[in-house]
């Protein structure tokens, strides 16, 4: 199943067909040249292989885009370099590596309930909720004098993704992080 999508429409993670082959955006900026037209400068990582290359495409160029099957299922737990999810529909155990879930695996905590996309028999990738709550592991402490809207600090969570977040924001606390653009949102609600 092919839909077509224009430049415009991208964000990270949706997969297009390019160059006879099915390519996720990793990373998108817009760029509005002087007196020519804006382009699009991309990352595009390879479905198939796993390699990631950088290349622009003129703003408003059109693609199909590719849409898998999806299937519910929850994430269990990380086992050497394969990640274990359960599938909700027959509980059968599905062991994914970390190539096939590319950026996703920063987001992965126990439980967490994804998408898993399916290509045929072929499991491409897993959709993330839009966001999960990620427990702050690692970030330097707040000092006197610091405010809520003065800035930001870099903050590691428990599965090793590094983001901006407040000054007050401590070690030990749990946060919302937008799993698209990989964003602090706002402090969990206990």
């Amino acid at each position: 199943m092919a839909q077509v999508v224009d430049t415009s429409k991208f964000y990270p993670g949706i997969k297009i067909s390019w160059q006879n082959g099915m390519w996720e955006v990793v990373e998108f900026q817009h760029h509005k040249m002087g007196r020519g037209g804006a382009v699009v400068k991309t990352k595009l990582r390879n479905i198939d292989t796993g390699s990631i290359i950088e290349n622009s495409f003129r703003s408003g160029e059109k693609f199909d885009r590719i849409v898998f099957e999806q299937k519910a299922a929850q994430f269990l737990y990380q086992e050497g370099d394969s990640y274990v999810f359960m599938d909700m529909e027959n509980y059968d155990q599905v062991y994914l590596s970390s190539d096939t879930l590319g950026r996703a695996v920063k987001y992965l905590i126990d439980n967490l309930e994804v998408t898993l996309e399916t290509f045929g028999e072929r499991i491409m990738g897993v959709e993330l909720p839009n966001s999960v709550v990620l427990k702050i592991v690692d970030t330097s402490p707040n000092f006197k004098g610091d405010t809520a809207s003065g800035g930001g600090k870099p903050a590691v969570t428990e599965t090793g993704l590094t983001v901006t977040v407040p000054m007050f924001v401590e070690v030990g606390e749990d946060i919302v992080v937008d799993t698209r653009t990989g964003d602090y949102l706002e402090r969990a609600k206990k």
